[in-house]
Parts: structure tokens; sequence; C-alpha cells
């Protein structure tokens, strides 16, 4: 069965299913990035905050996503870690408008890449600075910066510019995702 199951693999016959954490702080727009991603018919029109976590899914012309979608508010981020050994991808999501809580944002992700789960893993993250449509937004380049995410040296790791509303800069994501889970 092995073999068959490779074979149908190598002619995309059977996509390749991947866990990935959605992850950030509140109101950063990981709901909203998620349920663009899924097929138009699938969408829902009203994005309400999430409470605890979603499983979510959506396909890429190779692989299978299973996001969850966890809830970024304070008193729901320690759950985040009940997530980590499963996860195969990780994305962040920071809302490059909110500049208050940007060192907030980089706190958490600190804590995200020293966990024991994740730490001596080369996991691929992939980061949206997202609402970049809005005035006070900083580019992807200052939250990088920020964020201090050149010192990732041990992960694959990619940001991209987004508007999750308009649903830009979400492909670009998704495809060096998919390029870094097939590996």
């Amino acid at each position: 069965m092995g073999l068959l199951d490779r074979l149908s693999g190598l002619l995309g016959l059977r996509k390749k299913e991947v866990h990935v954490l959605c992850l950030g702080l509140d109101n950063s727009g990981k709901t909203t990035i998620i349920n663009k991603l899924k097929p138009s018919n699938a969408q829902s029109q009203d994005i309400v905050p999430t409470i605890g976590f979603s499983i979510e899914k959506f396909k890429s012309s190779s692989l299978s996503f299973t996001v969850f979608d966890m809830s970024g508010q304070g008193r729901y981020r320690n759950l985040w870690e009940h997530y980590y050994k499963e996860g195969q991808a990780i994305i962040f999501v920071i809302d490059s408008s909110d500049k208050l809580r940007m060192v907030v944002a980089k706190e958490e992700l600190d804590t995200l890449l020293n966990h024991p789960d994740i730490k001596h893993r080369r996991i691929p993250i992939l980061f949206f600075a997202n609402k970049m449509d809005l005035r006070d937004a900083v580019t992807s380049v200052k939250v990088s910066q920020l964020l201090c995410l050149e010192n990732i040296k041990d992960k694959p790791w990619h940001i991209c510019a987004s508007d999750a509303i308009k649903g830009e800069g979400l492909q670009e994501g998704v495809d060096w995702l998919q390029e870094k889970t097939i590996q």
C-alpha cells in the first residue's frame, strides 16, 4: 500500500494533507485570511472573532490544508502550545497598522519560537503583514524589522504584505507555503 500511496501522490491523484496553525494577536485578520483562502462558494459573509479555535480546510493545486485558526485574545493564547506538535506549518498574522501591539506580537512570536515543540523543528513560518490597505500600516519590511525576523536562522520563513479583505498577497503566501511543505 505504501508504494500505491506514493505513486498516487506523485501522479497528483491524492493531495498531501498539511496541518497549519494560524496564529497572531486578536483582530489581526487570521479568520478573514483563512476565509478568503476557501473556495468562494464556501466563504462566510460575516466574520466574527474566534473564541478558542476553529478548524477550516482549503486546497491548493497539490496540497490539502487543515488550518487550526487559533484565537489571539490574551486569555486564549496559552492554548496555542497544545497544537504545536501536530503543526507542520505556521501562518503568523500581524496587523501592520497596530504599532502599539507590535511589541506584544513579537513577544508571542518569541514564546512560540522558543517552545520545545517548535524550537528544534524546521517548521516553515509564513508571516502575513496584514491590513496593508490602512493608512497607518507599516511596510512588510518594517514589520520584519520590528519582529526581528532576520534572527530566525533555523526555520524557513517568508513575509507577505496582505489585505485579507481584498485577498491581496494571500496567494503569494500560500504558494510559498505549498513549496516549503511539499519538500
